[in-house]
C-alpha cells in the first residue's frame, strides 16, 4: 500500500547578523528535511514485496529561517575563509563523504499511529559508528512497538546494515517528545544528534573493515568556508521510489553564515538553498576541504525551488561540546571505546527513554 506522504516541520528563527543568540520566543512552523508517512498501515520490512510496496517520506527535521530572534544579542564573526577554493582538496573531501554516507529508513506497524521515516546520517568512525539526528535515532528506541530500522548505502541506497544507538541526546527527547505523532513538527535544532553503531550485516552482504568514515572536526568553520553537502534528498521521489530508487545528493557550496545558540560559540551554519534543502536530508554531513565533517543537516525550508530554500546544520564543535555537557566526559571517549560496550552501556538508558518519548502514546 502507497502512503501519503506529508511534510514535518522543525523551525529555527535566525537574524540576518553573521551571529545571534538564540531565543527560544519566536519559533514558527516550516518544513522539514525529513520524510515521514501518515499514520496508517505501514508495510513490514521483513518481506521484500511489502517493503517495496509501502511508502516512505523523509524523516522530519527542524527547517525554516525566518525573521530575526526576538532580543537575540548579536555578534561580528570575522570572515577568515580563504577567497581561494582548492577544488581539488573539496573534490577528494565529497569523495570521502559520499562513500561515508547512509541512509537511515525506518518502518512503523500498522495501526501503531507512528510514521515510518527514512533521513541520512554519516560514518564518523572506522569501526561503524553513525552520526545523525536525534529526531531519527529515536525510532530505534520504539523496538517494543514494532518499528524495525535499516542502514542503506550505495546508488541507489540498499539495505546493508543493522544498528543500535549509543547515544541519542537526553535533553532532545524529553523536550520534543511529543513531536513523535505530528504532522508539522517544530523545532530548533538543538541537541538534535544521535549516534549508532553497527550491529550487524543485511542478509547477503558483508560489513567493510574498516568502514569508510568522515572524521568529526574539532572546530567550526567561519562564514565563506566551502564545503560539500551529502544526504540522501527524497522530496521528488513517489514512495515505492524512495524504496528502490534512492540516490545520494551531492552538492558543493559554502558557509553563507553562522550562528549560536549561546553567546559566541559558533553552534549553526546556514547554507543556503541548493538541491540538498529538501526533505529526507536530516542527518546528512557538511565536509570542508580538510576532509573534516564540520556540521549535520538539521533544518531545511522545503517549498519553492530548492535555489531559494534555507538549509541549515549544527557544527561538530557545538555536538563536541553538548555531548560534553550532557554526559561530563568528551565524545573522544564514545568514540574510542568498543562499540559493543557502549552499545551495552547505552542499552540500560533505552527504558527510560522510551518511557518519555512514548507517554503521550495510545
Amino acid at each position: 500500500m502507497v502512503f501519503a506522504l506529508i511534510l514535518g516541520a522543525l523551525t529555527i528563527a535566525f537574524s540576518n547578523h553573521a551571529v545571534f543568540q538564540y531565543t527560544p520566543a519566536s519559533i514558527t512552523p516550516a518544513a522539514s528535511s525529513t520524510l515521514s508517512t501518515l499514520p496508517g498501515p505501514a508495510q513490514s520490512p521483513d518481506s521484500k514485496k511489502s517493503a517495496g510496496a509501502s511508502g516512505l517520506a523523509h524523516d522530519a527535521v527542524p527547517a525554516s529561517v525566518s525573521g530575526s530572534a526576538a532580543g537575540a544579542a548579536t555578534l561580528p564573526v570575522p570572515n577568515t575563509a580563504s577567497s581561494v577554493i582548492d577544488l581539488a582538496a573539496l573534490d577528494i573531501s565529497a569523495s570521502a563523504l559520499r562513500n561515508a554516507l547512509v541512509n537511515i529508513i525506518c518502518y512503523a506497524p500498522a495501526g501503531s499511529g507512528l510514521h515510518s521515516i527514512s533521513g541520512s546520517g554519516i560514518f564518523i568512525d572506522p569501526k561503524g559508528i553513525i552520526l545523525t539526528n536525534a529526531h531519527i535515532a529515536q525510532y530505534f528506541l520504539l523496538a517494543d512497538r514494532g518499528v524495525s530500522c535499516t542502514i542503506r548505502s550505495g546508488s541507489p541506497a540498499a539495505a546493508r546494515y543493522s544498528a543500535k544507538p549509543i547515544f541519542i541526546s537526553s535533553a532532545w527527547i524529553h523536550a520534543n517528545a511529543d513531536l513523535l505523532t505530528a504532522t508539522a513538527p517544530s523545532g530548533t535544532g538543538e541537541h538534535d544528534f544521535a549516534f549508532l553503531a553497527v550491529a550487524g550485516s543485511a542478509a547477503g552482504t558483508v560489513s567493510p573493515s574498516p568502514f569508510p568514515f568522515v572524521p568529526l572536526a574539532t572546530t567550526p568553520p567561519s562564514s565563506g568556508t566551502p564545503v560539500v553537502i551529502a544526504s540522501y534528498g527524497a522530496q521528488f521521489l513517489k514512495p515505492n521510489q524512495v524504496q528502490s530508487d534512492l540516490f545520494p545528493t551531492l552538492v558543493f557550496g559554502s558557509v553563507k553564515s553562522v550562528y549560536t545558540f549561546g553567546t559566541n560559540t559558533i553552534d549553526v551554519l546556514a547554507l543556503g538553498g541548493s538541491a540538498a534543502a529538501q526533505e529526507g536530508s536530516s542527518g546528512g554531513g557538511v565536509a570542508d576541504a580538510a576532509g573534516n565533517l564540520v556540521g549535520t543537516i538539521t533544518t531545511s525550508t522545503t517549498e519553492g525551488a530548492t535555489v531559494s530554500r534555507s538549509l541549515n546544520a549544527i557544527t561538530a564543535s557545538y555536538i563536541r561540546a553538548d555531548y560534553a555537557s550532557e554526559t561530563g566526559r568528551p565524545l573522544d571517549l564514545l568514540l574510542a571505546a568498543a562499540t559493543s560496550t557502549e552499545t551495552s552501556d547505552f542499552a540500560s538508558e533505552i527504558p527510560a527513554l522510551e518511557s518519555a518519548l512514548t507517554a503521550s502514546l495510545p
